[in-house]
This record gives structure tokens, C-alpha cells and sequence, in this order.
């Protein structure tokens, strides 16, 4: 029962610092959920827990959408990350364990070292960022970096860039959703857990636009980036080393 507590607790936080960041809640919630389950457990439970924070987010940030960045990012995303859960199966868990605590290193160091990392706001671009942020969805559970790189690139309103997100997010995460289900995924006998989830994605995400509402977000994306460097130094430790 301390482990099932710890974990929500661990769950929240990973949807308050997924909502302030910006880069949805499972770049957070895949590391911290291995360390409770194992990874093929991990990917399932992570798609249904996505679901509901993508919904909570969608209604908690309403002010506005961009349909052109949601089908130019959402229609490669959906596909590639059913391409990405699929082949997920046929990968060895300690590589989609390395190479999740891989991309988190890398991810967090070049936005903390390169300060204006951004891409050009091309169609090109809004295409394969979609297209690579599906694909590791699929793959390790999270891509939300990749799409936060992107959409980031147009300048949006805080609002319109997390309900645009969260919408994209959406789509991906019910896509895989249903192939981790076809591949074994998700285990019924985890499925408790979803309800204590979904109060955790509505109050994470609560507190989190509290925060962003009186707070600098480019300060606290700073803290989020460098747990997130933290997060996958000990990912990369515990997979190798444990």
C-alpha cells in the first residue's frame, strides 16, 4: 500500500512539472513508473493515464486552439506512433529502457545549453516533428519534447500551446493505447491504479496552471529540465548498472 501511495504521489508531481514544462506529463511518468513496474507495464499504464491528462488539460486550457499545427503535427504523430507501439514489441526492454534515459539526457542538455533552440515555423518542419514525436511515443512512451520543440518554433500563447498539444497528445495516446492492448500491454491486474491516476492528472494539472499563472514559465522550465537531466542520469544508472 506505501508503494501504491508513493507512486501516485510520484505521478502527481510528474503532471504538475508535465503541465508547467510543457512537455506533457509522461516524460516524467515513464521513468518514475519503471522503477514500480516493468517497462511493457510502464507503456500501457502510461497511454490510459495520458488519455485522461490530455482531457483535463484540453478542458483546463479552452481558450483556444490551432487546427492548422493540430493536423500538420496530430496526422503524422497518429500515424507514426502506431508504427512506434507496434515495433516496441519486438525491441529489448533494457534498450527501450536506455534509450529512454538517452533521449531525456539529451533532450534536457540541449535545451539547457542551447537557449534559443527552436525550429523554423515551416510546414516541413510542423510534419516531421509530428512524425518523430509519434514515433518515440510509440517506441519508449513519450515524445513530448520533440512536439514541444515544434509547436514552441510558432510562438504560441501559453493557453493555445497546451490545449494544441494536449489535443495532438490525445489522438496519439489513444492510438497506442490500443496497440499496447493488442501487444500484451496492459495487464488488468494494473488497471486499479487508473482511477487514482485520473485524480492525479486533474489536480496535477490544476496545480500546474495555478503555478503558471503567477510564475515566470521559462524559470520553472529551467527546474523541469534539469530534473528531467536528473531523471534520466538515474534512468541510465539503474538500467545499466542494476
Amino acid at each position: 500500500m506505501d508503494n501504491v501511495i508513493l507512486f501516485i504521489l510520484l505521478a502527481l508531481l510528474a503532471e504538475v512539472l508535465g503541465t508547467i514544462g510543457g512537455f506533457g506529463s509522461s516524460v516524467f511518468f515513464v521513468p518514475i513508473a519503471s522503477l514500480f513496474l516493468d517497462f511493457q507495464s510502464v507503456l500501457g499504464i502510461t497511454a490510459l493515464f495520458h488519455v485522461s491528462s490530455n482531457i483535463t488539460k484540453i478542458v483546463f486550457f479552452k481558450h483556444g486552439f490551432d487546427k492548422g499545427l493540430i493536423l500538420k503535427v496530430g496526422i503524422p504523430a497518429l500515424v507514426f506512433v502506431v508504427i512506434g507501439a507496434y515495433f516496441s514489441k519486438y525491441i529489448d526492454v533494457k534498450k527501450l529502457e536506455i534509450g529512454l534515459a538517452i533521449f531525456l539526457i539529451v533532450t534536457s542538455l540541449a535545451f539547457l545549453l542551447i537557449k534559443n533552440l527552436s525550429l523554423k515555423p515551416t510546414t516541413v518542419n510542423s510534419l516531421l516533428g509530428g512524425t518523430f514525436s509519434g514515433l518515440m511515443a510509440g517506441l519508449i512512451g513519450t515524445g513530448g519534447s520533440i512536439r514541444g520543440i515544434t509547436l514552441a518554433a510558432f510562438n504560441l500563447k501559453t493557453e493555445v500551446f497546451i490545449a494544441t498539444s494536449a489535443v495532438i497528445d490525445l489522438g496519439v495516446d489513444s492510438s497506442r493505447a490500443v496497440v499496447y492492448y493488442m501487444n500484451g500491454f496492459v495487464h488488468y491486474h494494473d488497471l486499479y491504479l487508473i482511477p487514482f491516476l485520473i485524480i492525479a492528472s486533474i489536480v496535477g494539472t490544476y496545480v500546474g496552471k495555478r503555478i503558471l499563472a503567477k510564475v515566470s514559465q521559462q524559470t520553472f522550465k529551467n527546474m523541469v529540465l534539469v530534473l528531467l537531466l536528473i531523471t534520466g542520469i538515474f534512468s541510465i544508472s539503474r538500467a545499466v548498472f542494476f
